[in-house]
């Protein structure tokens, strides 16, 4: 059996699952429920260490009702392999410290046999921490359904908006079964000299204002559910948004769901927002952490 192991614990995040449960529990009791669970189809969520975007990823993760779910899609961006398309895991059971989790191999090969996914080596599964960093959530708010629901975890390349397109189609058919629930996984800005990238708006009068400014420019036009306007947002700014292709790729997923007339009503809100330091010079260096909620109601 091909078995991805839990590469980043012990580092990223805690390898002992006592310690890991009571932090999970300590941030979910801690986050703010907006919605009703039951009609949540997606939410996006940071995949930095747990010590500065656990608190965040909360916030998304409190509207998981693991009731409704059966299996979970999970998109994150590709850091180190470079890869022309999206790719699915090639291993059976992905470990965590709390359990392990089930891929769905049979909807893994449903995607292969479109032509438009690869398959990712063990080595490039295991190096990237994108998707990684959610399987002890996923573990955790799932932990009633132990057993009973699976995972598809998805890399997502480099993609042009043609080809964002392209897989929100193709994803399309599954975001409407709603025993589905997509992850995405994304931090947002990137700030700093070692990002190379140090936008600044001098109108607010401290650096992490502005960061946060331009973040939420980004915030709203993924609100907004326009594709478009995302893509647009991020050609005139630049902002170092590392999973804008996976974030890109829900947009054009609801989008081709909406154009085929479902009758649901689609509202995507944002529900936390922190930084793991608040810039004030040019030397100072931080990372965005963003967490939002997909629902869709009759």
């Amino acid at each position: 059996m091909a078995t991805r192991r839990a590469s980043h614990a012990g580092s990223w995040y805690t390898n002992s699952a006592r310690t890991l449960n009571g932090e999970l529990e300590t941030w979910l009791d801690k986050a703010q429920l907006r919605f009703d669970p039951t009609h949540t189809r997606a939410i996006i969520g940071p995949h930095a260490g747990y010590r500065y975007s656990g608190p965040c990823a909360a916030h998304a993760y409190k509207h998981i009702d693991p009731k409704t779910v059966k299996r979970i899609f999970i998109l994150g961006p590709s850091h180190h392999a470079l890869i022309a398309g999206c790719a699915v895991s090639k291993t059976e059971v992905c470990e965590t410290p709390l359990y392990n989790l089930t891929v769905d191999q049979s909807v893994c090969s449903e995607l292969k046999a479109t032509g438009m996914f690869e398959e990712m080596s063990l080595q490039t599964d295991e190096d990237e921490h994108s998707i990684e960093m959610h399987f002890p959530y996923i573990a955790k708010c799932m932990e009633s359904r132990r057993g009973s629901f699976t995972i598809v975890p998805i890399l997502v390349g480099a993609l042009k908006p043609r080809g964002e397109k392209q897989y929100g189609q193709l994803l399309s058919k599954y975001l409407t079964d709603s025993s589905n629930l997509f992850i995405i996984s994304s931090d947002f800005c990137h700030w700093g000299k070692r990002f190379r990238y140090t936008y600044y708006d001098k109108s607010y009068s401290q650096i992490h204002q502005s960061i946060e400014a331009l973040d939420r420019k980004a915030m709203d036009k993924v609100e907004s559910l326009n594709p478009t306007a995302f893509s647009e947002y991020l050609q005139e700014f630049s902002n170092t948004i590392c999973g804008r292709h996976p974030i890109a790729v829900l947009l054009n997923t609801i989008s081709s769901v909406r154009a085929d007339g479902d009758g649901f009503g689609w509202q995507l809100k944002f529900v936390n927002y922190s930084q793991s330091n608040q810039c004030k010079d040019m030397n100072d260096s931080s990372v965005s952490y963003a967490a939002a909620v997909l629902t869709a109601k009759l």
